[in-house]
This record gives structure tokens, sequence and C-alpha cells, in this order.
């Protein structure tokens, strides 16, 4: 472990703008819902209806898990907050885990750092010890956050304990990935797909009500831990159990390979390209094929799955005309479930964001691996090389959003008896979301061609963004303020007044920051560090 300490160092200071931003979603999210529940149902009695229905409900226990105490706040916040807070745990605390193990060896970091006067286990032990800490971050100002909203101390340690939890098994699960596979992308897709895995099983075990399934998922630990509900603390030691044995396995597999390769060989490529790829959009779109086909899939499944449910979000709401009214307000006219659509597209539409800024920011990993400088040696021009890779950024995000759209607008007009009414209603809705997401891209392509090493800060804007857009309103900060979000600046859909003006200035927004980052790129020299 020799040299740790300054890896650690090192590491945390790479961290010092994406974390402080991944800790305060987290922590203000089930914050700000036991803010929320606490005023929208200040009753026992309206507690207890809610209760009810989601009991009743197999399809809302799928999304966010059983209610195990319905007549407190904390057992509202524990049913509302739980799932989500953990699933953002753990894929923060898989992402930090590769980014300074397998990437920084793709990179060739990896071999510099071991050339020093260092222990083998310096660079992964920095690695994990900052999830570790991030997570304790987590469950320190969780504690401190829910028990100053007046909810009970042991509630308040054993919800926090289980997302952080949550995050700690998922850095194992990514320190195993990242001795599979030799590339970061690989090893991030199995950690990711490990936790869409895990919250399948545990959507699956709630909605059937077999507990025996919901244990096989980290995510139904979490909820098991039955925070402000007869706390269950033995389950927080499997935490960190399965976390060190998943941690002891990936030293067995360390020793078995070298330094830069996986225990999966890498899949020998042609000896000569196919007639596909003669032009540098037909390359990108090679590249980022594979990742939009996953977003794809994954917006289709999950856009299928709130499509079904939006029918019963009347259920929620039933009895308390408070909440039913201020719902109806929030979507511009007396409907629930447009409602319940627009702040869902809302939301997929961040997530969009996600895969737009990564698809945006992939030539900077073709930069740093070495492989755009052969291209660009080539008469392939500059411009036209990017280029590529920025439109399957904007095409692609258009595409996942679109199969949410449609996905889940069929589903609900399935329910109703108009597929095709509610399949072109909601599909227009979701790609109305599209020029906010093409913002994000365009602050990615900006940051790539004028500040190359500052493009980390895509990924912050874009979760200031979200902050601003989704608790604008819960922290009651000004219109102004939320308007510095681009998804703020859209009319709510479906249900809301169409009005065109928006669209523009996005869209301009969009083509501004993108042309000036071409231009920064074509008149800069690469940097391959």
């Amino acid at each position: 472990m020799t040299g740790t300490r300054v890896l650690l160092r090192l590491a945390l200071r790479r961290e010092r703008l994406p974390l402080p931003l991944w800790i305060l979603v987290i922590v203000a999210l089930p914050v700000g819902t036991a803010s929320a529940v606490a005023e929208l149902y200040p009753t026992t009695g309206q507690r207890l209806a809610l209760g009810g229905t989601i009991t009743a409900n197999p399809a809302l226990q799928a999304l966010t898990g059983p209610v195990y105490d319905a007549a407190t706040v904390g057992g509202l916040t524990a049913w509302r907050a739980t799932t989500i807070a953990a699933v953002l745990a753990a894929l923060m605390s898989a992402l930090i885990v590769i980014r300074h193990t397998r990437a920084e060896e793709e990179s060739g970091r990896a071999e510099l750092i071991g050339a020093a006067p260092v222990g083998r286990y310096a660079l992964p032990g920095a690695a994990v010890l900052t999830s570790v800490l991030a997570n304790a971050t987590i469950a320190a100002l969780l504690t401190a956050g829910l028990a100053g909203r007046g909810l009970p101390f042991a509630g308040s340690l054993a919800f926090a304990g289980s997302v952080a939890g949550a995050g700690l098994v998922f850095t194992g699960i990514a320190a195993v990935a990242a001795q599979v596979v030799s590339g970061a992308r690989p090893a991030n897709s199995i950690a990711v797909g490990v936790l869409g895995l895990s919250f399948l099983l545990r959507a699956a075990g709630d909605a059937a009500g077999n507990d025996a399934v919901s244990w096989l998922s980290p995510l139904g630990w979490a909820q098991r831990t039955r925070a402000f509900a007869g706390e269950r603390w033995w389950v927080l030691p499997l935490f960190a159990v399965v976390t060190l044995a998943l941690l002891f396995v990936a030293d067995l597999l360390a020793r078995r390979r070298d330094l830069g390769s996986g225990l999966v060989a890498e899949r020998r490529g042609r000896g000569s390209a196919a007639p596909s790829l003669r032009s540098p959009l037909a390359l990108a779109w090679r590249l980022h094929r594979g990742a939009l086909a996953t977003w794809a899939v994954a917006f289709t499944v999950v856009g299928a799955v709130f499509g079904a449910l939006a029918e019963t979000v009347g259920d929620l709401v039933e009895g308390n005309e408070r909440i039913a009214g201020l719902l109806a307000a929030l979507g511009g006219e007396n409907v629930l479930v447009d409602t319940f659509f627009a702040t869902q597209l809302d939301l997929f539409a961040l997530v969009a964001g996600g895969y737009a800024v990564q698809a945006a920011l992939r030539p900077r990993s073709e930069e740093v691996a070495g492989r755009a400088e052969p291209v660009l040696a080539t008469a392939v021009p500059r411009r036209r090389w990017l280029l590529g890779h920025v439109a399957w950024s904007l095409a692609g995000s258009a595409v996942v959003l679109a199969a949410a759209g449609l996905a889940g607008g069929l589903a609900h007009g399935l329910r109703v008896g108009d597929p095709a009414g509610q399949a072109v209603r909601i599909l227009g809705a979701a790609v109305a979301q599209v020029p906010a997401v093409w913002v994000s891209a365009g602050f990615a392509v900006l940051l790539f061609g004028v500040v190359p090493r500052a493009t980390a800060v895509a990924w912050a804007l874009l979760v200031d963004f979200g902050v601003l857009d989704l608790f604008g309103p819960l922290f009651r900060l000004d219109e102004w303020v939320r308007q510095l979000s681009p998804y703020a600046r859209l009319p709510v859909l479906p249900g809301g007044e169409f009005t065109p003006l928006p669209y523009v200035w996005l869209c301009l927004t969009a083509v501004l920051l993108i042309g000036v980052g071409v231009a920064g790129f074509v008149q800069r020299d690469l940097r391959p560090d």
C-alpha cells in the first residue's frame, strides 16, 4: 500500500468538482422528499390512505418498493427515496472506482505510476478509499439532514447506512469489473448492467410480494433495512461483508492478468476495414452504436413501465384535495396523467443529457487514447471528424427520448383504449425535450474544443441543470435562477401550452456552443494528456 496516501490525495483532487455535486444531489433528494411528504400529507389519515394505495398497487411497489410504515413521514420518505438514492450512490461509486483503476491503465498512466516506488495495491486502494470516503460523507450528511427535518435519529441513521451500503457494494462490483475487461467503457457497462439487473430483481420481487427475489438485489437490502419502521440493523453488516468479499475476488483476479489487459481477451478486429467505414460519420457510428442501442433499450423499457403506471397516478391523490390541486396546477391543466407524464419526461430528458454528454466527449477519449492522431494524420479534416461524433450525440439523444415517449404512449394507450393517439401525443412531448438536451451536448463540445482538460465540467453543468430544474421549486429558488437551466425553459408538455420561442433560442444556443467548440478544436493542438 506504499504511496496510497499520495494517490488518494490525487484522486480527491481530480474529483473535487464532480464528487461534491454527486453528494449534493444524493443528499438533497431524500431530505427534500421528507419536506414534501410532510407538507403534502400533513395528517396521519392522508398518509395511511396513500399507504393503502401503494400496498394495493404492484406497479408502484415495482417502481419504488414497499411501504413499511405509512403512518409516519419517515416511513413514506423511506418508501419514496430509498431506491433512487441507493441507485445514485451505486452509480457514483462504480464510476469513481473504474475511473481511477481501469481508465488509468487504459490511458497508460497506471504504468508510469507503477514504475515509481509505490505498492501494487496503491492505485486500486486509492480508488476504493475515494469511493468509501464519498459514501461515508453521504451517510453523515443524510443522517444530519433527515434528523434535522425532525425525523427520528435511529431511522435517519438506518436510511443513510442503507444508501451508503449500496454504494459500497457497487464499489466492489466495479473493482471486479475492472479486472474482467480491458477497457473503461466495457467495465462501466458491466457495472451499470449489474445495477440494472439489481433494480429489475428488486422490482420483480416487490411487485410479486416475493421477498426471496428481492433479497437477491443489494437495492432490495436497502429497502429491507426498514428505516423508520422498526430498523433491521443486522442488514447493514451484510453490505460490508459482501463488499469485502468482492474486493477479495478483485484482488484474486488482478493477480491473474497483466497490467493493461483483462481476463477476457479483446476480440480481434478485421484485417481490413469494411466499405461502410469510409467516412468520419461512419466511423463515429461504429463507435457509438453499441452505447446508443443500450440506452435506447433501457429508455424503451423504463418508458413502458411509466406508461403502464400513468393511469394509476390518480389513486395517489384520492382523498387529498390539496396535492391534487397542486399537481394539476403544475401540469397547466387539471389532468393528473398529463402532469405525471410531463414530470417523467423531464426526468428522461435529464438522463438523456447524460448520453448526449457522454457521446459528445467520445472524441476526447479518442484523443487521450492516441487513436485520434492517426486518423487526423490522413486527409480527414478535423471539422468533419468532430462533427461526425457530434451528429451521433445529437441524433442519439433524440432517438432515446423518442423511444421512451413512444413506449410510454403505447403502454398508456393500451390501458385507456387509444394506443395510436396516446403514442403520438406522448412521443411529441418527449421529442419536445430534445433542444434542452442539445444545449448540454453543446457545452460538452465547447469544453472539448476550447479547454479539453476541463471536460468534466460538462458533467457538473448537467448536474447543476438537473438540480435547478427538479429542486428549484422545492428550494424556493427565484424563477430567474431556475431559468439558468435549459430544461426549465421548456413548456410543460403534455398538457401545457406549446410556445415555439424557447425552442428557437435553445437550438440557436446549441448551434453557437457547438460552432465555438469545433472552431476551437480546429485551432488547438492535440493534447493526449
